[in-house]
């Protein structure tokens, strides 16, 4: 039987997903970068409580570094010394708490985007968070988040049409210089 925490826990858990569902779409909606990782900031704090609330310890952990990752990438962009140190301290944490295999889509996903956020702008940059977003889709799948595995679903969907409209605003526009 269920404890009322386990119940409390799971709803919670399914609440957070769904918030960052709607704060990806909006993320991913935006052509302007920053716009992107202000938003970006806002929708990992909800996943990070998610993965808490079903016990995803590894995925939790580095969440939390992808909201710093995030803040890092925009302060310093292109700075592979920060990547390194964000990467350094995302395999540390993952060492901590590793529970099994069922935590290498959200290494993989850590990895993918923290060399996308520092080293990548425009498209480039939306297509390793594509790759990202497919990593931390299987993590979402692997603890039974419905919210975190549409907001992954919406935010390859989004982020495809964004970079098309990127791509024909270079086409239509090509002395704007995207």
């Amino acid at each position: 039987m269920v404890s009322l925490f386990e119940s409390y826990s799971a709803w919670a858990g399914q609440f957070f997903g769904l918030l960052s569902l709607i704060l990806c779409v909006l993320a991913f909606s935006s052509k302007q970068d920053d716009r992107l990782l202000v938003l970006l900031l806002s929708a990992n704090v909800a996943f990070a409580l998610q993965f808490l609330f079903f016990e995803s310890w590894t995925a939790a952990a580095l969440t939390v570094l992808v909201i710093v990752r995030i803040a890092l990438a925009r302060r310093y962009p292109g700075s592979k010394k920060v990547m390194t140190f964000v990467l350094a301290a995302s395999g540390a944490a993952a060492a901590l708490t590793w529970q099994g295999w069922a935590d290498l889509p959200a290494i993989v996903a850590m990895v993918l985007g923290t060399m996308g956020m520092f080293l990548l702008r425009g498209i480039p940059l939306r297509t390793c968070l594509g790759l990202a977003a497919v990593a931390w889709m299987l993590s979402h799948i692997l603890v039974g988040s419905v919210g975190g595995t549409l907001a992954e679903a919406l935010v390859l969907f989004t982020n495809a049409v964004t970079i098309y409209r990127i791509h024909r605003d270079k086409q239509r526009y090509p002395e704007a210089g995207h």
